[in-house]
């Protein structure tokens, strides 16, 4: 594990392309059983979209820097929706912990801001990661992605808080 001190911190707007890239080296690593190739391209351009740039401002939006001080991990509150969005962990740093302190600082953070419940809906291969942080699952969905112009396979989860 060596010596990083797993530090979690609120993201800047300045990072949002930064997040944007974890976000699709996460889904391109994590989703390929889940997806087919030709859906995860289109669900992971290169183009940030402007509004995640918004979302980072307007949420508690969590990162994990690595040894090289710049964001490993990613997630987000929707205070919204109260829904959690965005976990995503670089390749090179899964297995390490960083998602589920995300998710840890993100139930922190909104039962803080007075939330009973959390929900979710999460890629088929991160739903046992989901189970295992508490979530209890609600039911199998079709969530209409425009950007990966298809309808994407979820699972809509929740939590008590």
């Amino acid at each position: 594990m060596g010596s990083e001190a797993m530090k979690v911190r609120l993201a800047t707007p300045k990072e949002a392309e930064e997040c944007w890239s974890i976000r699709n080296q996460s889904i391109r690593h994590g989703c390929q059983s889940s997806y087919s190739a030709a859906v995860i391209a289109a669900w992971t351009p290169e183009a940030m979209p402007e509004n995640y740039r918004v979302v980072i401002t307007n949420n508690p939006f969590f990162v994990i820097d690595g040894q090289n001080s710049r964001p490993v991990a990613t997630g987000y509150l929707d205070l919204s929706t109260g829904s959690v969005e965005a976990i995503f962990t670089s390749p090179d740093y899964i297995g390490k912990g960083f998602a589920g302190l995300i998710l840890e600082m993100i139930k922190d953070e909104a039962r803080k801001r007075g939330f009973k419940q959390l929900t979710l809906s999460s890629t088929p291969n991160a739903q046992s990661f989901y189970q295992k942080h508490g979530f209890i699952l609600l039911r199998e969905n079709l969530y209409p992605s425009s950007l990966a112009q298809a309808d994407l396979r979820c699972m809509d989860m929740s939590i008590e808080l």
